[in-house]
């Protein structure tokens, strides 16, 4: 799984990209549900390997950049943690509620773990902030003092994520323009994601919780020094240095 998820993606232009043809040979001929328009990836484009392949190339991307400032590629951290509110039988009941508040949101990764069984799900949709269904059915019956645990990388690299690999998939499958140059809208998603990017180098973003390799108050590349021929000497100031 990369830094953003293909919920991600649907979220940021599944308007932009729907389509109201069959999506399987049994229902051609029939009309598709009004409600799914514009709010359903067609799928007979944009694979979910596909999605994931964009995926990939935006989080290269990203640790490129970030690469002189913090150690890549990124991974994840617990940065909310609760416990369920009321046993979790997924035979009866598809929604997991928390014992507490947190903004969760579709796309978030949580942990379910009671000591002995662990699942890993992601969430679908959220009913306030404390009851929400998961995109994969649970497996396993959890009791009311199962952890509930949500992994993420560190803020905002989802964001940069989506937006730059909704952007290029977007210019890939779906731009209107017959131009070889980018779309206005891809443009956006990208000038989104670069802005935020921007704001990581400059200091005015922490990732918390991601491991610092530059300099505080200068670029680390003016104080790295490439390899030296063997038996090369260099005059810096009264020293030789061979």
């Amino acid at each position: 799984m990369g830094y953003s998820s293909e919920t991600d993606i649907t979220k940021t232009i599944a308007q932009s990209l729907t389509t109201a043809t069959a999506q399987t040979s049994d229902d051609l001929g029939t009309y598709s549900n009004l409600l799914n328009v514009g709010n359903t990836l067609d799928k007979n484009l944009v694979t979910t390997s596909n999605v994931n392949y964009y995926i990939q190339l935006a989080d290269s991307e990203i640790d490129g950049v970030l690469s002189q400032l913090y150690s890549t590629p990124f991974c994840e951290k617990v940065d909310f943690e609760t416990e369920l509110f009321s046993p979790m039988d997924p035979s009866s009941n598809i929604y997991i509620v928390t014992e507490r508040y947190c903004p969760l949101a579709a796309g978030d990764i949580v942990i379910l773990t009671d000591g002995t069984n662990e699942e890993r799900h992601e969430i679908n949709t959220v009913i306030g902030g404390d009851t929400f269904s998961t995109v994969d059915p649970v497996q396993v019956s959890f009791v009311a003092t199962t952890r509930v645990l949500r992994v993420a990388y560190p803020p905002p690299i989802r964001f940069i994520s989506a937006r730059i690999a909704s952007a290029n998939i977007y210019d890939k499958y779906f731009s209107a323009e017959v131009s070889p140059g980018t779309s206005k809208f891809g443009e956006t998603l990208r000038s989104l994601g670069y802005d935020r990017i921007n704001d990581i180098l400059s200091g005015a973003i922490i990732l918390h919780g991601a491991h610092r390799i530059g300099r505080r108050f200068y670029n680390s590349n003016l104080v790295e020094q490439y390899s030296l021929p063997t038996g090369g000497t260099i005059d810096k100031g009264r020293k030789q240095i061979k």
